[in-house]
């Protein structure tokens, strides 16, 4: 199949390339820049000059192939909610483009729409559509433009890593270092899932292979690791000392990531794997994070 892939040059979008090209796939990968295109080129796939600002420019590279996966996100958290509608636009071009036809449309999202019971980890078979996470406007556009005739799936992403980004811990480690101290809120004991980036690239693959419309994958290999795991190992990796701060300390400690830092986020992917045969294999997020290089992340 000939595949639009927005974010190709991106954490997640440069490891599908390699995935995508492997199976068999032609590769049309969005870029914005002149480096961005060679290093497609590099890779084998076909660069498509373009953003995710240039709406004309989604409609043309998703009208020119046979499936599309978007990756792309503006992560600005500082425009976060401005940013999500700015994902509902994109959707909306891309799933313009398609409609009417069998080429499968895979949107990205976040495993929290998939939250249930308290306490209880996120499945892909709920879709929480109250949930306070602006990044809802992914799916439910996703869900509006299914009901247009488009063929949609989701994959739902958790703390996606690798020795150099971890999703939200990135910002953490440098909110950690400016603070000199690394936090968890109360006891620490609420948890966030992850996965590694090379696992991710591989289940968007298995996705796109399986060409199914309506379903929600959950791109998880752990469900759920402890807040203060993850701030003992920063800590250690950083030289500071880890404390534990209260609800009240948590606005001017983590800023906007305070909305995030004392949520519960487990997640189960126990249906995806059963439905995709998809195995995680690469090394859990502890691991990554304790073999990091903090002075190269502090450079970068």
């Amino acid at each position: 199949m000939r595949v639009f892939l927005t974010g190709a040059t991106g954490f997640i979008g440069s490891r599908i390339v390699p995935e995508l090209l492997a199976a068999g796939h032609h590769v049309l990968g969005l870029t914005r820049s002149e480096a961005g295109a060679r290093s497609l080129t590099a890779a084998g796939a076909e660069p498509h000059r373009g953003d995710i600002e240039d709406l004309d420019s989604l409609r043309d590279g998703a009208a020119k192939s046979d499936a599309v996966i978007h990756t792309a996100f503006d992560h600005n958290f500082a425009n976060f909610v401005a940013n999500c509608e700015k994902d509902k636009r994109v959707i909306e071009a891309l799933g313009g483009a398609l409609a009417g036809s069998d080429r499968l449309l895979i949107i990205t999202s976040g495993v929290g729409m998939g939250s249930g019971e308290h306490g209880q980890p996120a499945r892909e078979d709920i879709f929480n559509t109250e949930h306070r996470n602006p990044r809802i406007r992914s799916e439910l556009t996703g869900a509006a433009m299914a009901e247009k005739g488009v063929k949609v799936s989701v994959v739902r992403l958790p703390q996606v890593h690798d020795t150099v980004k971890q999703g939200l811990i990135t910002p953490l480690i440098e909110i950690t270092r400016t603070r000199g101290v690394s936090a968890y809120l109360g006891e620490g004991q609420n948890r966030w899932s992850a996965a590694h980036v090379l696992d991710v690239a591989k289940l968007y693959r298995l996705a796109l292979d399986k060409q199914e419309a309506g379903v929600r994958y959950n791109a998880v290999a752990e469900e759920g690791i402890a807040m203060r795991e993850i701030a003992e190992v920063i800590g250690a990796g950083l030289n500071v000392p880890v404390v534990s701060l209260s609800q009240e300390e948590a606005a001017d400690h983590f800023g906007w990531l305070s909305i995030f830092a004392g949520l519960d986020m487990p997640a189960s992917s126990e249906w995806t794997r059963a439905h995709l045969g998809w195995q995680p294999t690469g090394p859990g997020l502890i691991a990554d994070l304790e073999r990091m290089d903090y002075s190269q992340a502090a450079a970068a």
